[in-house]
């Protein structure tokens, strides 16, 4: 009797084996590289959004400072021009006092002209100055805010006038006026200075 026998290919079932073996290494490389790749997205989503949010809190801190060196800009120069009004009505001593002391400047009767000069002037507070309260302004310790929202300043403005002496001309009264005013907070500070000269002029009486 004849028996068929089933050729067998030893080769085909090495080769069979061989290369099923590789296409499972790639599917499990592949799912490494996924989760490689989700995970450094994941990580610069988050290193962005904390750069935002430190972005934003440091436009916050920008915005409160040039508000707060806009606010004591502000009461500087009212005090300023506050002296420079006083010096114009006349009443200045013409030499000046040793000025030491602090003094209430919207007593217009208290306004000094000081012979020794502001040494330091960016130097906070002054020792010699004049204190003067503009009339809408709020000052309370600590700063804060008033019961309408509005800002409570630090400290009210200074003022400090300094005799020159007499221009090139010998014509004209010279003062230096120096102005410091402040904020919220003592952080923020604007010291102003002008020079302000007041000449006399003689008019013949005949002359119209």
């Amino acid at each position: 009797m004849k028996t068929n026998v089933a050729p067998f290919c030893a080769l085909c079932s090495a080769d069979f084996s061989a290369s099923s073996q590789p296409m499972q290494r790639t599917h499990g490389a592949q799912r490494g590289i996924a989760l490689v790749s989700s995970l450094l997205i994941l990580v610069i989503i988050t290193l962005l959004a904390l750069s935002m949010f430190r972005s934003f809190g440091l436009q916050e801190k920008i915005g409160g400072n040039t508000r707060e060196k806009q606010r004591s800009l502000q009461t500087a120069e009212s005090a300023l021009q506050y002296a420079e009004w006083w010096l114009s009505q006349g009443t200045e001593s013409t030499t000046g006092i040793t000025c030491a002391a602090v003094y209430n400047a919207n007593a217009v009767g208290n306004m000094q002209t000081c012979a020794n000069p502001l040494l330091n002037p960016t130097t906070l507070p002054w020792t010699a100055r004049g204190d003067y309260l503009p009339p809408t302004m709020t000052v309370a310790a600590g700063g804060g805010q008033t019961a309408g929202g509005d800002i409570n300043y630090v400290s009210p403005p200074s003022l400090y006038i300094n005799y020159l002496g007499l221009d090139l001309t010998g014509k004209s009264l010279m003062y230096q006026v120096t102005a410091a005013g402040y904020g919220g907070s003592t952080n923020g500070a604007s010291v102003v200075q002008s020079i302000y000269a007041i000449t006399a002029k003689s008019v013949a009486l005949d002359q119209p």
